[in-house]
C-alpha cells in the first residue's frame, strides 16, 4: 500500500512530491485529519473542547511516566494515561455536582503538575520537547499503520456508538428513558477521544493538537444543515487544512501542526462570511 501510495503521489509536479518523508507525512495528515475532523463533531456538540485541550497538556505527564519507566517509546504510557484521565473524567462527572469546566480543570491541573515535577526532576525538558511542537515530517510506514488501525477503531465505535452519544448531547434525560447506559457511552467516547489526541500529538503537537480537533467541526458547523453534512464537512475541512497546511509548511520551512492550524483558522473565517449570505 505505501509503495503504491508513493508512486501515485511522485507522479504529481511538485518538488514536495518527489521525498519520501514528504510522501509519509502527507498520507498520515490526511489520516489525523481525518480522524480529528470527525471527532470534533461530538466533542463540540458535547461540549468538551476543554477536555480534549487537557487531554493534550496531559500527553506531558505521560512523556514524563515512560521516562520514569525507562520505556524507548513513550507512546504506551502516553495512551495508557490518557485513558485514565478520561474514565477519571466520566466518572467524576457523574458522580460529583461539580460542573464539567470544573472537573476537566481539576484534572489537567493535576496531570500537568504531575509531568512537570517528574520531569523536572529528571531534566528532561529539553529532550521531550519535540511533543510540544510534533513533527510530522518523522512519520514513518509503522506510524501510518497505527493511524490505519485507529481509524478502523473509530469507525467501529461510530458504528455502535454514535445514536447514543447524539442522543446524550441532545438530553441526557431522554437518553436514559430510552434505556441508553449513557455512563458507558461517556466514558468510551472520552477514552476514544482521548487516545485519537494522544496518538496525533506526536506529529502535531499538545501546544495546537486541541485547535486541529474543533477548527474543522467548528467551520462545519456555520454551513451544515443537519447532522450528515455536519460530519462530512468537518472531515473535509480538516482534510484541506491538512493538506494546504503541510505543503505551505514545506515551502516556508515553518512547523507543519502549527502551518495546519493556521489554515483551518482561515476556513473558519471564510465560513463566517459564507454563512452571513
Amino acid at each position: 500500500m505505501m509503495s503504491f501510495w508513493q508512486q501515485m503521489i511522485g507522479l504529481l509536479p511538485f518538488e514536495w512530491a518527489k521525498f519520501a518523508f514528504m510522501q509519509n507525512a502527507l498520507l498520515a495528515a490526511l489520516l489525523a485529519s481525518l480522524l480529528l475532523g470527525v471527532l470534533g463533531t461530538m466533542v463540540i456538540s458535547r461540549q468538551m473542547a476543554f477536555f480534549s485541550d487537557a487531554i493534550g497538556h496531559a500527553a506531558l505527564t505521560g512523556v514524563a511516566i515512560g521516562a520514569l519507566l525507562g520505556l524507548g517509546d513513550p507512546l504506551w504510557a502516553m495512551l495508557v494515561f490518557s485513558a485514565l484521565l478520561a474514565l477519571s473524567f466520566s466518572f467524576l462527572r457523574q458522580r460529583t455536582k461539580a460542573s464539567s469546566d470544573t472537573v476537566i480543570g481539576l484534572i489537567m491541573s493535576f496531570a500537568v503538575a504531575l509531568g512537570i515535577v517528574i520531569l523536572s526532576r529528571r531534566g528532561g525538558f529539553n529532550r521531550y520537547s519535540q511533543y510540544l511542537i510534533g513533527d510530522i515530517l518523522s512519520v514513518g510506514p509503522a506510524d501510518i499503520v497505527k493511524l490505519l488501525v485507529l481509524l478502523l477503531a473509530v469507525a467501529g465505535f461510530w458504528f455502535f456508538y454514535f445514536n447514543q452519544i447524539m442522543l446524550l448531547s441532545l438530553s441526557p434525560s431522554l437518553a436514559k428513558s430510552r434505556r441508553v447506559n449513557t455512563g458507558l457511552a461517556e466514558a468510551a467516547f472520552s477514552v476514544m477521544t482521548a487516545l485519537v489526541v494522544t496518538v496525533a500529538i506526536q506529529w502535531v503537537g499538545l501546544l495546537v493538537i486541541n485547535a486541529l480537533l474543533i477548527l474543522p467541526a467548528a467551520s462545519a458547523r456555520n454551513l451544515a444543515g443537519n447532522m450528515r453534512q455536519y460530519l462530512w464537512l468537518s472531515a473535509g475541512f480538516g482534510l484541506a487544512a491538512a493538506l494546504t497546511g503541510l505543503i505551505a509548511s514545506y515551502y516556508w520551512a515553518t512547523a507543519s501542526g502549527a502551518t495546519m492550524v493556521l489554515t483551518a483558522m482561515g476556513f473558519y473565517l471564510l465560513t463566517l462570511v459564507l454563512r452571513k449570505k
